[in-house]
C-alpha cells in the first residue's frame, strides 16, 4: 500500500463516525502515538488503519477529541527510539506499539507512559511484563500466538506436501522467541517423520546460499517463523521456496497473497482492533496494568491454490475443508 493510499484510507474512514460519537462534546484533546515496527510499503498500514476505525467507532475523532501520530521505524531500533523520545515529548497520553522493535525502544524509553502492544511473540519471556495475567508496569497488549501454535506448523507442511521428510526452519537466532518457536518444532517433527534443521534470516546472502544448498537434497520443505527479519526478506524467501520448488508454511497470511503457498497464524487486523480497546479503556481511566496481555481466540489457515499447482501438490480435501481463505 502506497502512503498515498494509506492516507486516503484513514481519511475516507470519517465518514463511517457513528453519528452518537460525533454527537459527544470532548472534555478535552487525547494525544495517541502510534510507533510501528515496519515499513510503509507493507501490509501494516491495513493494521493502523483497522486500530482508527475502531477508535472512531469507540468514540474518538481524529481533530475533535484526539490526535493520533504516527510514526514508521522501517526495522530499525536506532530510528524506533528517537521516534519513542518524539511521541513522548509530544504529550502522549498512551502509545501503541506494534511489533518488538517498537515496544522495546518505548520501554527502554519510559516507564510512565501507558503502552498497548500488539504483535508481540513473548513478552513475559523478553522482560516486556511480569505475567500475561498481571503485566505489571507501564504495557500491556496483545500476543502472536501461544508457543505450542508452532508445533502445527510442520503438521500443516506434512498435510500439504507428504513427501517432505526434511524442513528448514528460517528463524532470527538472536531472537528468543524464535528459539522458542524451533524447540516447539523440533518436539514435534520427529513424530510424522521430518527432520529440521535452520536457516538465519540474518543475512540475504546467507538466506540465498542455505537454501541452495538445503535444496541440494530431496524431499525438503521450509517453515518460516516469526521475526521481524522474515518480513523483512519475505521477497526473497517466497522467491527462492518457488525457484527451488521447496513446499514452505508460514505464520500469517501475509506471505501466501504475495505467493507463498500456506499459512496458519493470528489474524493481523484484529490484533489492531483488541488494541484500540485497551486504548479506549486506558484513556477512559484504566491501567495498563490492570489489563491482562491477551492472547489470540482465532487463528486462520490460508492456501494459495495456484502456488500449491506450480509446486505440483494437489490439496488434500480435508485441509482445503479447514481453510479460512483459498487464494486462486
Amino acid at each position: 500500500m502506497k502512503r498515498r493510499e494509506f492516507i486516503t484510507l484513514l481519511g475516507g474512514a470519517a465518514a463511517t463516525w457513528p453519528l452518537a460519537a460525533r454527537a459527544q462534546q470532548p472534555e478535552r484533546m487525547r494525544h495517541i502515538g502510534v510507533l510501528m515496527s515496519g515499513v510503509i510499503e507493507s501490509d501494516q498500514p491495513a493494521g493502523v488503519a483497522a486500530f482508527v476505525q475502531m477508535l472512531q467507532q469507540l468514540g474518538w475523532a481524529e481533530g475533535r477529541n484526539v490526535r493520533i501520530d504516527i510514526r514508521w521505524a522501517r526495522g530499525d531500533p536506532a530510528q524506533a527510539r528517537r521516534y519513542a523520545e518524539e511521541l513522548i515529548a509530544l504529550g502522549s497520553d498512551v502509545i501503541m506499539a506494534s511489533a518488538q522493535v517498537a515496544l522495546g525502544a518505548l520501554l527502554q524509553t519510559t516507564r510512565d507512559v501507558p503502552i498497548v502492544f500488539n504483535t508481540i511473540p513473548d513478552p513475559v519471556g523478553a522482560g516486556y511484563v511480569d505475567s500475561l495475567a498481571r503485566p505489571g508496569g507501564n504495557a500491556t497488549g496483545f500476543i502472536m500466538f501461544e508457543y505450542s501454535l508452532a508445533g502445527k506448523w510442520p503438521q500443516l507442511l506434512k498435510q500439504i506436501a507428504p513427501n517432505v521428510t526434511r524442513a528448514a526452519v528460517l528463524g532470527d537466532r538472536s531472537f528468543a522467541a524464535g528459539v522458542g518457536q524451533f524447540a516447539v518444532i523440533q518436539s514435534v517433527a520427529p513424530a510424522i517423520g521430518m527432520e529440521v534443521s535452520t536457516i538465519n534470516l540474518r543475512d540475504p546472502g546467507e538466506i540465498e546460499r542455505a537454501i541452495a544448498r538445503f535444496a541440494g537434497s530431496p524431499n525438503g520443505g521450509l517453515i518460516v517463523t516469526t521475526s521481524a527479519l522474515s518480513v523483512a526478506h519475505r521477497e526473497l524467501i517466497i522467491a527462492l521456496a518457488a525457484r527451488y520448488k521447496l513446499p514452505a508454511v508460514y505464520y500469517r497470511r501475509y506471505f501466501v497473497t504475495l505467493g507463498g503457498l500456506i499459512s496458519y497464524g493470528y489474524d493481523f487486523l484484529q490484533q489492531f482492533r483488541g488494541a484500540a480497546d485497551y486504548v479506549d479503556r486506558i484513556l477512559r481511566g484504566k491501567k495498563p496494568a490492570d489489563l491482562p496481555v491477551q492472547a489470540p481466540t482465532k487463528y486462520e489457515l490460508v492456501i494459495n491454490l495456484k502456488t500449491a499447482k506450480a509446486l505440483g501438490l494437489e490439496v488434500p480435501a480435508t485441509l482445503l475443508a479447514t481453510a479460512d481463505e483459498t487464494i486462486e
